[in-house]
């Protein structure tokens, strides 16, 4: 796997690090059985580190969706595609793909800053595994951070019982992206309501249209999928919902 292969990986962000240990890992693999790697400074044994990394890569699914922004993207473009009525148009596969890349797209600086401060010195043995886990972690909280709204932050600081900690930041990993899930979900359907209105309004004067020529047999979904792709067609729908997604991502 070469360099940029592996710093497309990284873009992915949240996983950057554990996939960058994936790919070093088969050069590496007899030192560390070993347990000879000359001058690491690590704090736990080799076999834990392992056990972390194999652990983490078990998760990696989860992590991807939980803590980036694809939960957003994929739930915003699975709402707009029940929208147009195009359940068995639009193959899930292609949603989810479509959000894949979106969430490669914006994940990809915080990737590029886990590689370099997190990755990079930990291959060259300058840091262990525990203290490049903990240098990952800062660029995703503070991306996390900047897209949680302050009332869920503080409903999960509650129930987690740290309603004292004075800074955002200075909560425990878990309360941060608990509060992160609830924001992402609460701005995905507040997109995804925005989205549904003008296709609702054709679906409206399609079923009053009907209902006054007495056609109440033929189904207005029938009438109003054409009108709904024309015009979505027409506004350049794919390009607003592209830049609408991206753009609502907070800086960090």
């Amino acid at each position: 796997m070469t360099l940029a292969d592996r710093r497309t990986l990284a873009a992915a962000g949240v996983a950057a690090l554990v996939l960058s240990l994936l790919a070093s890992a088969p050069a590496h693999a007899v030192d560390l059985l070993a347990n000879v790697v000359p001058g690491a400074k690590t704090e736990l044994t080799v076999k834990t580190q392992i056990l972390i990394i194999m652990t983490l890569l078990g998760l990696l699914p989860i992590m991807v969706m939980m803590m980036t922004s694809f939960t957003r993207f994929v739930i915003v473009l699975s709402l707009l595609r029940q929208a147009l009525g195009l359940q068995q148009g639009l193959p899930n596969r292609v949603i989810t793909g479509v959000a894949l890349i979106l969430t490669l797209l914006v994940m990809r600086p915080i990737g590029d800053q886990v590689w370099q401060d997190a990755f990079v010195p930990y291959d060259q043995d300058k840091i262990g595994l525990q203290q490049a886990l903990k240098i990952a972690e800062q660029p995703i909280s503070r991306f996390m951070l900047a897209q949680t709204s302050k009332s869920a932050l503080k409903q999960i600081a509650h129930l987690a019982g740290e309603d004292n900690v004075a800074k955002p930041a200075d909560h425990a990993f878990t309360v941060k992206l608990a509060a992160f899930v609830l924001s992402e979900l609460k701005t995905a359907f507040q997109i995804g309501c925005l989205l549904f209105i003008p296709f609702l309004i054709i679906d409206l004067v399609v079923s009053s249209v009907l209902m006054a020529m007495g056609m109440m047999m033929l189904s207005p979904l029938v009438i109003s999928l054409p009108f709904k792709l024309l015009l979505f067609v027409l506004v350049d729908g794919w390009t607003l919902t592209v830049n609408t997604l991206v753009t609502s991502i907070q800086a960090y």
